[in-house]
């Protein structure tokens, strides 16, 4: 059994869902689950409905809304003959569904609509999907995977119940291979809480989800379907002399994702490197070439690694009285990082000061500067960048450091972060 994940620039037209349905018929002479992610830009569509929403505008939240539908009806419309009338009804259903949810008032927490709205771009995409290779004769089921993937309910960053959603997987999916429906069709991204309330499990969690299902059904590989020739050493939209590496080691992925870098989720490698099963990176616009494998084997020679990101936060914590920072204030700090689900990009301590570069998420960032004013003077930077390098020398961090206002610097023989304004 193969798991199939196609991310959202691989189903953000047309042409592309037929290529889509090209690359399945070519690769359907074994069993095979594709996991699907939602279309194009429609999760950043999708959560413009949730803060219209959650600000009380019904109407520019309906507004926001009904873009989203008539991009996926015009898709539908397009793509399907035979199939069009079933592909709708089963669109229209997931759309009542979220236009009963935006007539009322918001009485939860933002997290909470965020997850049930931002949900619905899965679901429409692998409905579409699963109808278009129905359509051109490539058998397959669909299943809602919030009837699979059971999580706890912090919403918009999940966490999996490995246990049950083992076992509702395995009954889900072998069943119906076993039927003889060799291909099964369902979403990434999102679960279900055991009172089926819908979450996700954080950005770019679809790979994460494909790794889950690999893993629970001993795939022999998953492949990750991208817009690009597999893994850049740099995203090539930044730095057009990026060049690919044909061989990565599962240690060396996880570094890269831990730093930042887009190309695989965080919480992706671990199922897969448990079970030995080899990632495959593969470009869906140039379906023969071998893209990027990621194994167990350990590489030698990589050329530098760089990874930036944006829109970072610079929180300082000093010591009210000058003493040195213990383990005491650390271990409190480390405590409210936990309660408040904040993963630093950058921690350094220095005598009486604890530098903490964040994503910058508000409502997160002055939660942490609450608490931590109980012991520690909090000053904020915003507006930052962080490079990251692997495997740098000093060529390379003296060319992209260039004329840089340097923030703060971490190194270690292997990696070097500059974060900068």
């Amino acid at each position: 059994m193969k798991v199939f994940k196609f991310g959202g620039a691989s189903v953000n037209s047309i042409e592309r869902v037929n290529n889509l349905v090209d690359i399945v018929e070519a690769n359907q002479s074994s069993p095979m689950v594709i996991i699907v992610s939602a279309m194009g830009k429609t999760t950043n569509a999708l959560e413009k409905v949730a803060e219209a929403f959650y600000r009380g505008n019904k109407e520019e939240a309906l507004q926001h809304f009904n873009l989203v539908k008539q991009m996926h009806l015009n898709t539908c419309k397009y793509l399907l003959v035979f199939r069009y009338n079933a592909c709708l009804a089963q669109l229209s259903d997931f759309f009542t569904e979220i236009e009963w949810l935006l007539h009322d008032k918001p009485v939860r927490s933002y997290d909470y609509y965020y997850d049930q709205i931002v949900c619905l771009g899965e679901l429409l995409s692998s409905c579409i999907i699963s109808h278009s290779l129905n359509e051109n004769g490539i058998i397959n089921e669909w299943i809602d995977v919030r009837d699979s993937m059971r999580t706890d309910n912090n919403f918009r960053d999940a966490d999996v119940n490995w246990n049950v959603t083992t076992e509702k997987i395995r009954a889900n999916v072998l069943n119906l291979i076993n039927d003889n429906n060799k291909i099964v069709v369902t979403q990434g991204f999102i679960g279900a809480t055991e009172d089926n309330e819908s979450t996700t499990l954080g950005r770019e969690g679809s790979d994460y989800s494909a790794a889950i299902f690999a893993n629970i059904l001993d795939a022999e590989s998953l492949s990750i379907w991208k817009d690009v020739d597999g893994v850049m050493n740099a995203d090539p939209k930044t730095y057009p002399e990026a060049v690919l590496i044909p061989e990565l080691s599962y240690t060396e992925v996880i570094e890269m994702a831990y730093y930042g870098a887009q190309v695989i989720h965080p919480k992706t490698i671990k199922p897969l490197q448990n079970k030995q099963i080899p990632l495959l990176v593969k470009s869906f616009l140039n379906s023969d070439q071998p893209g990027t494998i990621i194994h167990q084997k350990k590489n030698k020679g990589l050329p530098p690694i760089i990874v930036i990101k944006n829109n970072q936060v610079l929180i300082e914590l000093n010591t009210q009285d000058f003493s040195f920072v213990g383990e005491e204030p650390l271990i409190e700090l480390y405590r409210l990082f936990k309660q408040l689900h904040i993963k630093p990009s950058l921690i350094q301590t220095a005598a009486i000061s604890v530098y903490v570069c964040m994503d910058d998420k508000p409502e997160k960032i002055e939660q942490l500067a609450l608490a931590a004013s109980a012991q520690f003077d909090v000053q904020i930077q915003k507006g930052l960048s962080l490079l990251t390098i692997r495997h740098y020398n000093e060529e390379v961090l003296a060319t992209l450091s260039e004329r840089k206002d340097k923030v703060l610097q971490q190194q270690s023989a292997e990696t070097v972060q500059v974060l900068f304004r």
